[in-house]
């Protein structure tokens, strides 16, 4: 693929450009809420622990979606509201993928939390994509408008053809 096809596809305002960008903003908050879901894990339980990664990384992840991976003008708790059933839903997926995986393994290893808690987060991401596309960060503007037809013959026209 030539460089510049490469650099339109990413920095481009269609979905393909937008999901590449969501996964790198989102992936980048991942891995960053992943790291600190570790670190308090160790002092708070697992349930809380991801309910206040997945509330500080949500709201990272939403102000980097709305100025960089959708490139809206939806700003402000607003925003954040309309976005909080794809946190919440987010939450009760890796939390219950967590938490499986204490039931089967009673001492996981970090790598395997992370595994489970990475590949819960990827799976709860694509669908947060697609709710946040379609339904958030939406482009406004393309709403219908009523179109004015114009008729293949106007009075002009028919003057002339006389």
């Amino acid at each position: 693929m030539e460089r510049s096809a490469i650099k339109s596809t990413v920095t481009g305002n269609g979905p393909v450009a937008s999901f590449l960008r969501f996964v790198a903003f989102g992936g980048g908050t991942g891995l960053a809420a992943s790291g600190l879901l570790v670190a308090l894990s160790a002092y708070l339980s697992l349930a809380v622990a991801n309910l206040a990664v997945t509330v500080v990384s949500t709201y990272v992840a939403n102000e980097l979606h709305s100025r960089m991976t959708f490139r809206s003008g939806e700003r402000g708790w607003r925003m954040h509201a309309k976005s909080t059933g794809t946190a919440a839903a987010s939450y009760v997926f890796t939390t219950a993928a967590m938490l499986a995986l204490h039931g089967v393994i009673a001492a996981p290893g970090v790598l395997t939390e992370q595994a489970v808690y990475l590949s819960a987060s990827a799976l709860a991401g694509i669908g947060r994509f697609a709710v946040l596309r379609v339904f958030v960060f939406a482009a406004r503007g393309h709403e219908a408008r009523p179109v004015r037809v114009q008729p293949v013959l106007d009075r002009t026209a028919v003057v002339v053809a006389a």
